[in-house]
């Protein structure tokens, strides 16, 4: 087999990034190149007309950012004991982490699967895209023999040419790096349990929080996608990613090991707090692209019983199951809507309606919108009670609601980040926010409640405005007031 060279990549938002051999390895798999049919920001795509980058881009992005500073950490703190192996199993699960994604990214996971869970009274909520990124993996690795391309590659095993390692001792290290990338993907665990990751020990706990940060959300695929949405959605991005990377310490905190920050970096870090609020109000979130969103998810919801992907030993799987075989699971990505439009089979005749209004702009209209704190059960019943205008019916009105926080729902994110002084660099501290400002946010989380109308025409106007103020007259008074600040 030919030895593969290290690439350089001409990237957008990076410049020209080069990833080793191994990386190079991994992305010239099926598994991987299937992330080039898939949207980065799934439906917005037909509102913003830049936004058609995809997974491919943002995990060479991340893989790129993720080496970027473990190696910073590495030169700056070489107590640390950072070794090549621990950079690439982080550039690996950065380049990894998006793996699971199916079509339209999160409307998949996010609206699609949860609608036919409804249908199917189906309470099972476990899976999620990060899940899916693991087994993808798994599926990768096995069908690829990644883990002998692992065995064989100089870089990677730098620190272990030494005669006293058996070919044993050596896939036995190997599994235990398998086990650690998957566990930097998906790291739904608690401080606590740490110590049990077979990967690394509890001195490199900070590792876990470069890929997917779930103690405070400061994490390399934010600063990637932060900068890349905002480059192809058109928007000002002011947050430096790069002050981060030049700041950032390991310290001690409470007996474990956590990346630090300046203390002076605290409103960059609120700066970046505010982009992912910003880009969920502005562009995730907005309203158009919502609607096209929960419309291709109706498309998919009607066609999914007449979707035949196969995957292993044969079987076939619909849009729902192939979620379960990793096989069926490659194939499935955004060419699945072009599959339904052009399909002949009668019974996707209303889907294929659905996604051809999408193409005419022939969009539900949004009657409006208003701020609520009401939960997702007393929005149904409200909906319930609001008296419907004559000739139509429930199902004519679609009310969406939208969660927009700083990625921490109603918490205030800096309360988990640690910092460091100038004058102590190896000393973790806290910062209260009377010793910042105080200007800084009282509320860091909101709920948007928006009404659609299926049909709508120049005849149904006055009695679509007649409903949208009967909802929000409803909702005010419901159940008493509204929950205090």
């Amino acid at each position: 087999m030919d030895v593969i060279q290290p690439r350089v990549f001409n990237d957008p938002i990076h410049g020209s990034v080069e990833l080793p051999p191994l990386l190079v390895k991994i992305i010239d798999t099926p598994q991987f190149q299937r992330l080039r049919n898939i949207k980065q920001l799934g439906g917005n795509s037909y509102v913003y007309p830049g936004a058609n980058h995809t997974r491919f881009e943002h995990s060479i992005g991340v893989a790129y950012l993720a080496g970027e500073l473990v190696k910073a950490l590495r030169e700056r703190q070489p107590e640390l004991k950072i070794t090549e192996r621990d950079v690439l199993c982080v550039q690996i699960a950065g380049l990894c982490h998006d793996l699971g994604h199916g079509p339209f990214s999160h409307l998949y996971d996010g609206m699609f699967i949860p609608q036919m869970q409804r249908r199917r009274k189906d309470q099972d909520s476990s899976w999620k895209h990060e899940t899916a990124s693991v087994k993808m993996f798994d599926h990768m690795v096995k069908e690829n023999k990644l883990d002998e391309e692992m065995k064989k590659d100089q870089e990677f095993n730098k620190e272990l040419n030494s005669p006293d390692i058996s070919d044993d001792m050596l896939k036995e290290k190997i599994k235990k790096d398998l086990e650690f990338i998957k566990d930097l993907i998906n790291p739904e665990i608690s401080d606590e349990e740490k110590k049990a990751f077979t990967g690394r020990g509890e001195d490199k706990s900070f590792l876990y929080d470069i890929v997917a940060n779930k103690r405070n959300g400061i994490d390399v695929d934010k600063w990637d996608y932060f900068a890349r949405d905002c480059h192809y959605l058109g928007m000002k991005n002011s947050f430096d990613y790069r002050r981060l990377i030049l700041s950032a310490r390991v310290c001690e905190w409470k007996g474990r090991n956590e990346i630090c920050f300046r203390d002076k970096e605290l409103f960059n870090l609120y700066d970046m707090f505010y982009t992912r609020f910003s880009l969920h109000r502005r562009a995730y979130q907005h309203k158009t692209g919502n609607i096209i969103e929960r419309m291709i998810t109706e498309a998919f919801v009607k066609a999914n019983e007449y979707i035949q992907i196969k995957g292993s030993r044969g079987q076939t799987f619909n849009l729902l199951t192939a979620k379960d075989d990793m096989e069926a699971y490659t194939k499935l990505t955004d060419n699945v809507f072009e599959q339904i439009l052009n399909d002949d089979n009668q019974n996707m005749r209303e889907a294929k309606e659905i996604l051809g209004k999408i193409l005419k702009r022939n969009l539900y209209k949004c009657l409006g919108e208003f701020p609520s704190k009401r939960s997702e059960d007393e929005i149904k019943k409200i909906k319930a009670q609001v008296a419907l205008p004559g000739g139509t019916k429930q199902d004519d009105f679609v009310v969406a609601t939208s969660k927009l926080d700083y990625g921490k729902k109603e918490k205030d994110p800096i309360e988990e980040v640690r910092f460091y002084r100038k004058s102590d660099p190896n000393k973790a501290i806290t910062l209260t926010r009377e010793e910042v400002s105080y200007l800084l946010p009282g509320n860091f989380e909101e709920r948007l409640i928006r009404i659609y109308r299926k049909r709508t025409n120049d005849q149904t106007v006055e009695n679509d405005r007649q409903y949208f103020k009967k909802f929000k007259s409803i909702h005010n008074e419901f159940s008493g007031p509204q929950p205090a600040e």
